[in-house]
């Protein structure tokens, strides 16, 4: 898995491979450029000029770096270099001594409003002005300079981090100014600040370059937030022997459904013997009896003693896995259920939807949860549990504490899926699409993290595996069907596709 680091600690490991590799650091911006510069020739046409806008710093080093590697690659470049009060980093300034000897590049100084540059819309626009080495807001003319790019309708790539992006904090404010970017090359690490959708209109699609930051470093370097690879997933998968039987893959427990949610009981049971459970149990009002017979004949029923609503189950020991909440309600009778659940259960439970929202309701229980339990909330769920937050940089230390307070896993759902271990370590998932925002979805979650516990998986590789396979399995799925016409059902026909890719 890639670690995500804090900018701090990215600059550490620039220092570190350029003591021991060694490497110059003008040649690591050299690296770093070449990166960028085949990245462009894979994507960008070179009939389009490309005008790379560059700051004073090293960020704007690596912008002029890349216009001459452009340069020679055929491409029509031109840099614009915002530079008011002519002090350079001494790597930009040997980058600008190596530009000014390359008679076709031209050459553009910004230090006014009237020094703005014109841009045609057919052009691209490479943000290197400030990248991540910002402390604070963009001001003045480098401020206007942002909102021309904003505005001129180019395509536009920001190096390593769009200029006026935080990386590991919170940057909405009204006055600060931020670049637009459509596509984001960052080098070695993913920013934190990527993982968050009060960042997306600004990073655009991402990409994580490799600029072979030393191993030593990036293998020692110690961090609480990863970014999940199939590799990772991979590797965690277990395999099948000739002479296993339904036995060998568990016994789970799915409690769901009430009067008019019974698709949530559907879709879960579906989805957590698609992911491979052996056996399956499905407790569910009586309403849902033909429902369920008829839609997943390969579960089992346990039947509620109410019609309508879960009110109890008396008999839980015999279960390797078990989960609650698609489709339960919040009933009074319901939350009583829920409570002695929790009182008789010897084995961590999963909670998703409305036994998250009857927690939230009733926190005082929370401390008595099976510890390792699983919480699979929508960020509105999570809110319900753990209060309101300022930004998504907040929620994350909310979440992160909630494990750890509680002995947890937590898998707040989301573009970047953020799986939060009783240790305090976070997990971002890089599957999943936004066809998957769909009624549902949730509940086939659900049904394939259950599906991976009844197998003996631990918790923590049942949340991985489990947000990792169906964030892949919406993925095929997509490029079958699209993004428009994708739901939840279509998620769990994939999954048989999901586990032989990773295969």
């Amino acid at each position: 898995m890639i670690k995500i680091l804090p900018i701090a600690k990215v600059r550490e490991g620039d220092h570190y491979t350029i003591g021991n590799e060694p490497i110059a650091s003008i040649n690591l911006m050299e690296r770093a450029a070449r990166r960028m510069a085949s990245w462009i020739n894979r994507n960008i046409r070179t009939a389009r000029k490309i005008n790379i806008v560059c700051g004073p710093g090293n960020n704007g080093g690596d912008g002029m770096a890349l216009a001459r590697t452009l340069t020679d690659k055929d491409y029509e470049t031109a840099v614009f270099l915002y530079n008011p009060e002519d002090k350079l980093s001494q790597d930009n300034k040997t980058n600008l001594e190596r530009l000014q000897r390359m008679q076709e590049i031209t050459l553009n100084i910004i230090k006014t409003e009237k020094d703005l540059p014109d841009f045609s819309t057919d052009d691209v626009v490479v943000d290197a002005l400030f990248g991540s080495g910002l402390t604070r807001g963009i001001k003045g003319v480098a401020a206007k300079l942002v909102h021309h790019i904003n505005s001129s309708e180019c395509l536009v790539i920001s190096v390593d981090t769009p200029s006026g992006l935080y990386s590991d904090k919170p940057s909405h404010s009204k006055n600060n100014a931020i670049i637009k970017a459509d596509y984001t090359l960052t080098f070695q690490f993913p920013k934190l600040g990527f993982m968050f959708a009060e960042n997306a209109p600004y990073m655009g699609q991402w990409e994580v370059l490799d600029i072979k930051i030393h191993n030593d470093y990036v293998n020692a370097v110690e961090t609480r937030d990863f970014y999940l690879q199939q590799d990772d997933v991979r590797n965690s998968i277990k395999s099948r022997q000739k002479f296993s039987h339904k036995g060998h893959f568990g016994h789970a427990l799915l409690i769901s459904g009430s009067y008019g949610k019974m698709g949530a009981a559907v879709l879960a049971s579906q989805a957590c013997l698609r992911t491979g459970a052996g056996l399956l149990t499905s407790h569910i009002p009586t309403l849902g009896y033909n429902i369920l017979q008829t839609a997943v004949p390969e579960a089992m029923t346990s039947l509620d003693a109410s019609d309508t609503v879960f009110t109890g189950i008396k008999d839980i020991q015999h279960y390797q896995a078990i989960g609650t909440g698609p489709g339960i309600g919040t009933s009074s009778q319901t939350q009583q259920a829920l409570k002695l659940l929790i009182q008789n259960s010897s084995i961590p439970i999963l909670f998703d939807a409305d036994a998250i929202n009857i927690l939230a309701e009733n926190k005082t229980w929370i401390s008595f949860v099976p510890k390792n339990s699983i919480f699979t909330p929508h960020p509105k769920e999570f809110e319900r549990l753990a209060g309101k937050a300022s930004s998504n940089f907040e929620t994350l230390e909310k979440q992160r504490e909630f494990s750890i307070k509680y002995g947890v896993y937590v898998v707040l759902k989301g573009a970047h899926t953020a799986i939060s271990c009783p240790d305090g370590n976070v997990f971002f998932n890089s599957t999943g699409n936004p066809g998957m925002a769909t009624a549902g979805a949730g509940d086939v979650l659900t049904g394939i993290i259950l599906g991976l516990l009844s197998q003996n998986y631990d918790s923590r590789n049942a949340c991985i595996i489990g947000v990792y396979l169906h964030g892949l399995a919406g993925d095929i799925a997509a490029d079958d069907q699209g993004w428009e016409s994708l739901i939840a059902r279509d998620i769990i026909r994939y999954i048989g596709k999901a586990y032989n890719q990773l295969k």
